[in-house]
């Protein structure tokens, strides 16, 4: 498993509440739709990063995480496996303190590098169903 419960808390509890969502569009029927609306009711700050840089959720969009003229804690990814480990070098680059890759978005050696650059990852798991169980 690619993120053990201890790493998970310190994801959501320790890192930071402003969440880039990479993937995250105006489309109600993707889950990284519904997912961002869970992290805000949590209070987390998410950000869309999207080709189409649309506001979602009320927050404006951005077309990749090089363009957020911010700090950004924790980056939240929902492309595919392919595409993925691109997004965790540039998460990397722009200086996040954890990424977060969601179900079935896989690559180990993403993970391995990210982990090599000092952030907290996680891997094939989903914010929305771990955030509700910190109690």
């Amino acid at each position: 498993m690619y993120g053990d419960p201890s790493t998970i808390r310190k994801i959501l509890t320790e890192s930071g509440d402003t969440w880039a969502v990479v993937g995250l569009s105006s489309n109600e029927r993707r889950a990284a739709h519904g997912v961002a609306d869970v992290l805000q009711r949590y209070g987390k700050r998410i950000v869309p990063v999207h080709p189409k840089a649309e506001t979602v959720h009320g927050e404006q969009g951005y077309a990749s995480l090089a363009d957020i003229p911010f700090e950004v804690d924790v980056v939240d990814v929902f492309v595919n496996s392919d595409l993925a480990g691109a997004v965790a070098d540039e998460a990397v680059g722009i200086g996040a303190k954890a990424v977060w890759f969601q179900l079935g978005v896989i690559d180990e050696g993403a993970y391995d590098r990210t982990r090599a650059a000092g952030l907290d990852m996680v891997m094939d798991r989903c914010p929305a169903i771990e955030i509700p169980q910190l109690g």
